[in-house]
């Protein structure tokens, strides 16, 4: 009975979202990918909302439901039958709206098979934007195999419209392919100089707090149509923020908007919440909240951050990394092997305290050790129940603490007990909601 009233909800909000779009025809920007689209999602609102009359996906919104509520400018109900009955009213009533927004940014998720093509038909996007295609997909289970994943992703590319543009990551060989799938104009970002809009000049701001170097954000320069501009990204860390930003400006580009006006509004942009995100830990730590999600490509690009950090107490006070890695679900026959091989991957990098986290996780433990790592610095957990108790035992000041897990295995509820200011979660990280509450 749930799923027929979900059915039945989703098809109305569908058919005003399709009648809202008839009626203003906004122009949409539509994002895909396996990693970064939030971001993306959030940084291309961030430098367009100053330029023009922009709206964005809530949160991650980006399932079949989540498009028309975007659209329809609504709330997620959750299991509300009443809300959800009041949202089709007030989505009916959008129709009659005086200021409707010129342009939309519709992150558009990949669940199972058909689910871009369903909605891509329908919205058919001004631009489209392709974060990131790893061999290793998130959602892959429901699939026959990556390549099908990625099949259905660039399905958005077939209802581009044809005075659309592609905007692709020149870094990422299976995003950067699609260039010659597309029959309109292409635009590229990335770290390399030959795209159109690329980063140089990466590095971690540390600044100093009661005689410790802590990092605080990463400051890059942005360079397209020859102009360098340097951008600082304060409370986050890694690589995973450099590129929303130059999709960003790329995408602003493609439809004229200037450069400087871009770079100036992305200046005040806050990356979302449990994306890599600085939080402030107990006893004078570092927290690096990376609790969204996760997949094999992100954690290892979390590795990568955590490893390149400057621990200036390392030899002075004692200062250790330690990663604390739930399961990545959904990732189908290959839940073993990948799981295995970020065991690895921390035992490579030398990670100082490792805690898994979850069923799955056992695997990432087992392979730390087996790849090198003490036994006695590595820590196993079925679930997050008792995970923060014993980090407590570690903590000490000039530590840096990555947590980073699917968001079915709630790591968020591990560093609400090991941050500095507990009172702040609701503001600081993912998932505070009441509809997350019992779950």
């Amino acid at each position: 009975m749930k799923e027929i009233f979900k059915k039945i909800i989703i098809s109305i909000l569908t058919i005003e979202s399709k009648m809202v779009l008839w009626r203003f025809r906004p122009k949409i920007i539509a994002i895909t990918g396996n990693v970064g689209k939030t971001s993306a999602k959030d940084s291309i609102y961030s430098a367009l909302k100053n330029s023009v009359h922009i709206r964005k996906n809530q949160k991650s919104f980006n399932s079949e439901i989540g498009t028309p509520l975007t659209i329809l400018g609504l709330q997620n109900a959750w299991s509300s039958p009443s809300l959800w009955l009041l949202n089709i009213i007030k989505g009916f009533f959008v129709l009659f709206t005086f200021k409707y927004p010129k342009w939309l940014v519709l992150e558009i998720g990949v669940d199972r098979p058909g689910d871009i093509e369903r909605v891509a038909k329908w919205i058919k996007p001004n631009v489209v934007v392709i974060t990131s295609l790893p061999k290793i997909p998130v959602h892959v289970e429901y699939f026959e195999s990556p390549e099908d994943v990625i099949k259905e992703k660039k399905k958005l590319i077939k209802y581009l419209r044809p005075d659309g543009v592609l905007i692709l990551n020149a870094d990422d060989e299976l995003v950067l392919a699609s260039k010659h799938e597309a029959k309109t104009k292409v635009m590229t970002f990335g770290t390399k100089p030959d795209a159109d809009v690329f980063v140089s000049n990466q590095h971690t701001i540390y600044e100093e707090f009661d005689g410790q170097k802590n990092p605080t954000g990463i400051s890059i320069k942005v360079n397209a149509d020859g102009n360098s501009v340097p951008v600082a990204l304060p409370g986050v860390l890694g690589v995973q923020h450099m590129y929303p930003v130059v999709a960003a400006i790329a995408v602003g580009l493609s439809i004229d908007v200037p450069f400087l006006e871009m770079t100036d509004s992305l200046m005040h942009h806050r990356p979302p919440r449990g994306r890599m995100n600085i939080v402030d830990g107990i006893n004078k730590s570092i927290i690096i909240d990376d609790t969204y999600n996760s997949s094999p490509l992100a954690v290892e690009k979390a590795l990568d951050a955590l490893e390149e950090l400057e621990l200036e107490s390392e030899k002075e006070k004692g200062g250790k990394k330690i990663a604390v890695l739930g399961d990545m679900l959904e990732i189908g026959r290959f839940t073993v092997k990948e799981h295995k091989n970020i065991g690895k991957i921390v035992a490579d990098k030398k990670i100082d305290i490792l805690f898994a986290v979850g069923l799955r996780s056992e695997d990432i433990a087992k392979s730390a050790v087996e790849n090198g790592m003490a036994e006695e610095d590595v820590f196993y957990f079925k679930d997050y129940v008792g995970v923060a108790e014993k980090l407590k035992e570690f903590i000490k000041p000039g530590f840096v603490v990555l947590v980073k897990g699917s968001q079915g295995i709630r790591l968020e509820k591990v560093v609400a007990e090991i941050m500095r200011n507990p009172e702040q979660k609701k503001k600081l990280l993912i998932r505070q909601e009441k509809a997350w509450e019992n779950r």
